[in-house]
């Protein structure tokens, strides 16, 4: 019995996963609209970073996933950055576009996606907690969908005054940096709160430092964590009143905007999620 040659191959370099849910998720969704790829799980160190990119170039892989530690590194190995990748130096989609290898972010793209399910960004007042990875790439893209001003919230003083200055002064949007110690304390005019920290992966009880009382109705509360997707800060958030976003949105966007980056096809955001959470076990 033969087999029917495989298309394309799309590929995440990172760290070794047990497991991978955005493997499980593309390849459902390659099965669902008839594409026989594959998308692989490869675990490359990161003084072999530049052999691996090398080589995707020369096996024709479509593209590939970075997480860490590569986003930044993969840079100088390809052609060239979409806008949101340069001004957040980061990477973690590449795209073979003819003989090229352009970088994307998908990161924040998801987010936002994800957040307009509830409300469109553009003119509010939005806190984000963190200024990690996940908060930068969040950050800018908030920023370039029209938020009307921002504040980073974060303990660690020169990275979050570096990432309010790069709002400022790239993308034109009011942006303040307020240092996080004890319970932060919202304020009445913010919209928009998202915890952007890693507080509450794998912890259903892990509390982010944020004062819950100045939380009002009309917020919206978002949570990057997806697994669990109820993290402590959101069932807190519902019990104040408030609209709530878990992190699950924000993987399936990623995989969405992905997908279609790769394929010029659009996926399935219900059987993408369907996917992810048969492969958490919710």
């Amino acid at each position: 019995m033969t087999h029917p040659a495989i298309q394309e191959i799309v590929a995440v370099f990172g760290q070794p996963v047990a497991g991978n849910p955005t493997q499980y998720m593309m390849e459902k969704a390659f099965a669902q609209v008839g594409l026989d790829w594959r998308y692989l799980t490869l675990e490359v160190a990161p003084g072999n970073l530049g052999d691996a990119i090398r080589g995707m170039r020369a096996m024709g892989f479509r593209g590939c996933n970075l997480t860490i530690p590569h986003k930044v590194e993969v840079i100088q190995y390809l052609d060239r950055t979409s806008e949101a990748a340069t001004l957040m130096g980061a990477v973690n989609c590449v795209n073979r576009v003819g003989d090229q290898l352009v970088g994307e972010n998908t990161d924040g793209k998801g987010f936002v996606q994800s957040l307009k399910e509830l409300c469109d960004p553009a003119g509010k007042n939005v806190v984000i907690l963190g200024a990690g990875g996940a908060a930068r790439a969040i950050a800018v893209e908030v920023a370039l969908a029209g938020a009307a001003a921002m504040t980073i919230v974060n303990r660690n003083e020169s990275r979050g005054q570096e990432l309010a200055a790069l709002i400022n002064d790239q993308v034109k949007v009011p942006t303040q940096f307020v240092r996080w110690e004890g319970d932060y304390k919202v304020s009445p005019e913010t919209e928009v709160i998202i915890n952007a920290t890693s507080i509450g992966l794998g912890d259903g009880g892990a509390q982010v430092p944020l004062a819950v009382d100045t939380l009002e109705s009309d917020m919206i509360v978002a949570d990057v964590i997806f697994n669990p997707p109820e993290t402590r800060l959101l069932r807190d958030a519902k019990a104040r009143g408030c609209q709530t976003l878990d992190g699950l949105g924000m993987l399936v966007n990623q995989a969405v905007i992905g997908f279609h980056i790769w394929t010029g096809k659009d996926a399935d955001p219900n059987v993408m999620r369907e996917a992810l959470e048969e492969f958490l076990g919710f």
